[in-house]
């Protein structure tokens, strides 16, 4: 017998042996059913996002026009403290998801998304349906925040046609994209840093025009959480019978809101295959998650609870109408209190928020065709890359779905669009769920 004490080389070399034969069998195991293991092949998805980079686009993709747009909605329905405390559920749930996430991706790094994880753990038929799932979630998504973009410049010219706006966007963020990781990491990077100091600033001028630093010197604080307005909304009150059923409607769809303003915070599930030491980057991408949903989701629609009231006209007229400044609640607050420069920059910094938001969902949603083809789940000429490493039948493919923003240049079909809209949530709670159900 040998004596493994006295023979470590012996214990490595026999270690290693068993490590290569059971990669071997994993790889022909039932149990790497759609192949896990990243293709080995000269052309193929880099890994050319660092650290940095993945955290950025994680927050990116999480923070966008459906927390500094959509918050409106929900604080008019459900109240400044039903709109807190739905935030705060939802963000709790989003929270859950991410670690599971998380745990699946520093486990096992991969190229080829959530489908992947899906094959692998739960049934081949299960990950088919969650990868397309996601895919047409970002099939819609995408030319979503193009049109947002275009009715924000709006704000400023009407002269030029908003489909030639459509045009400029929709070939800025394909060039991008085509240009290779690296170049979308660093762009994305950028943007997604603006976007921080940008909610920031918006937090902080909050508090400053609650606390009286205001034109007005009117020290707000909780003025507007007692009544007449009160601390929870009142949704559907001539529709339903009783008070309290139409208190509970309201805080329901702030669930609703939150969750639109949620989804894409996964996104970094996809980024997994072009990291840089995923085992390392991954987790400590999910670990700030926390902290983003604690200030930025949770914090932003506690300061707008304290300095708009959810009964103001303005507000109302701002939720029906399309996305743009005067859609925003923060811009309500600064009417209120008689500030007049800020609707510009903010303006400004919506725009920055839909093309950052429209970049990462072009990138994701080619990334999500590319895995889906590399499990056999899609034609194989969308698993073709070029020597930057990106996916060009793919990217071209969802470069093309963006056409369906021109559905917004007739009143008529505007209306249609915004069931594709709808359908963002639906498609992003199915995949949450997924997800959770995969981890266990």
């Amino acid at each position: 017998m040998v004596d493994y004490e006295k023979s470590p080389s012996v214990v490595s070399s026999s270690i290693e042996k068993d490590v290569r034969v059971k990669d071997v069998q994993e790889e022909d195991s039932p149990y790497n059913r759609g192949g896990l293991l990243d293709p080995v092949k000269e052309e193929t998805l880099h890994r050319g996002l660092s650290a940095r980079q993945i955290s950025m686009i994680a927050l990116g993709g999480a923070v966008g026009t459906g927390l500094i747009i959509g918050s409106g909605t929900a604080l008019v329905r459900g109240g400044p403290l039903g709109v807190l405390l739905g935030y705060t559920f939802v963000g709790m749930v989003c929270y859950m998801v991410m670690v599971s996430l998380g745990e699946m991706a520093a486990y096992l790094p991969h190229k080829k998304g959530f489908a992947g994880y899906a094959t692998r753990f739960v049934d081949p038929a299960f990950g088919f349906a969650l990868g397309w799932n996601y895919l047409m979630k970002y099939l819609i998504v995408t030319p979503n925040n193009i049109n947002a973009a275009g009715v924000v410049i709006q704000y400023w010219t009407r002269h030029v046609h908003i489909a030639v706006w459509m045009v400029i966007f929709i070939a800025f963020i394909f060039f991008i994209n085509l240009l290779g990781v690296r170049v979308f990491g660093e762009l994305e990077f950028w943007f997604s840093s603006i976007k921080v100091i940008t909610l920031v600033g918006l937090l902080i001028m909050g508090i400053v025009i609650d606390l009286g630093g205001n034109p007005k010197h009117d020290r707000i604080g909780f003025r507007y959480w007692n009544p007449p307005d009160g601390p929870m909304g009142h949704y559907l009150k001539d529709q339903v019978h009783g008070e309290s059923l139409s208190i509970f409607l309201g805080f329901w769809s702030t669930l609703v809101n939150a969750l639109f303003a949620y989804i894409g915070t996964e996104l970094i599930g996809v980024t997994v295959g072009e990291a840089q030491a995923p085992r390392k980057n991954i987790p400590i991408a999910i670990r700030r998650t926390f902290f983003r949903i604690l200030v930025f989701y949770i914090g932003g629609v506690f300061v707008i609870g304290l300095v708009v009231p959810s009964t103001d006209q303005t507000l109302f007229t701002a939720n029906k109408a399309k996305a743009g400044a005067a859609a925003s609640p923060f811009v309500v607050a600064t009417t209120l209190v008689g500030i007049k420069v800020l609707n510009h920059i903010i303006n400004a910094a919506i725009l920055l928020f839909v093309l950052s938001a429209a970049n990462s969902d072009l990138y994701i949603g080619s990334r999500t065709l590319y895995a889906l083809a590399v499990e056999g789940n899609a034609p194989k000429i969308f698993t073709k890359v070029n020597r930057m490493g990106v996916p060009y039948p793919a990217l071209i493919l969802c470069t093309a779905f963006c056409g369906l923003v021109f559905l917004n240049v007739s009143s008529s079909s505007a209306k249609v669009f915004t069931w594709f809209v709808n359908l963002v949530s639906t498609f992003g709670a199915i995949t949450w769920i997924c997800i959770c159900y995969s981890h266990m």
